[in-house]
């Protein structure tokens, strides 16, 4: 699904004089360009499904011997989104992503794309959490895949409620991730402190 940036700026457009200013006036004549070609950007994940991320970014390597219990984490992977709910800024995210190879192992810089790809999209803080966990398994051909993520919502500290200090922590655990406790703490604890 491609972007339809001339349907956005005639919204955009239409906005603004529902917001009752005049979208001829020189500070906005040119802002729904702006927004349309911003959208474009922050939203090009939505072009995408998860699979074809998965094939964007699927280089692997053959992974060193290892124990069965090893692992890979990347965290302070920084991202933002938008909600689906408000379309408002989901912001000061980070991502952590762990995972025990089997045969194969990621490139660490792909663990980012995939990250960023799938935040690049309206969503849910636990839908990025799910649709990375998917994506990984798919790449690194592992079951075991655990994805925290840690993020202020726009919609609860810039409007409603406006409460600045909070964030929200979400935690998708698959595989040994979620069956094993001891593994489930030792990331969780890793990441968060």
């Amino acid at each position: 699904m491609a972007i339809d940036k001339e349907k956005i700026k005639e919204h955009i457009k239409g906005i603004l004089i529902a917001l009752g200013d005049d979208p001829e006036r020189e500070g906005l004549k040119d802002t729904p360009d702006r927004v349309a070609r911003m959208y474009e950007e922050v939203f090009e994940g939505m072009n995408y499904t998860n699979d074809e991320i998965a094939d964007m970014f699927s280089r692997t390597f053959d992974a060193p011997a290892r124990g069965k219990r090893d692992m890979v984490l990347l965290k302070d992977i920084e991202v933002f989104s938008y909600c689906e709910h408000h379309i408002a800024l989901m912001y000061d995210m980070t991502v952590a992503v762990a995972y025990i190879p089997r045969d194969k192992v990621i490139g660490l810089s792909k663990i980012v794309r995939i990250a960023d790809m799938v935040s690049k999209r309206l969503q849910l803080q636990e839908r990025i959490g799910a649709d990375i966990a998917y994506i990984m398994e798919k790449v690194a051909g592992s079951p075991d895949v655990a994805v925290i993520i840690k993020g202020k919502h726009s919609c609860v500290t810039a409007r409603g409620i406006k409460n600045m200090p909070s964030h929200t922590v979400t935690t998708t655990l698959r595989g040994a991730f979620e069956n094993d406790d001891t593994l489930r703490s030792e990331v969780i604890n890793a990441v968060l402190n």
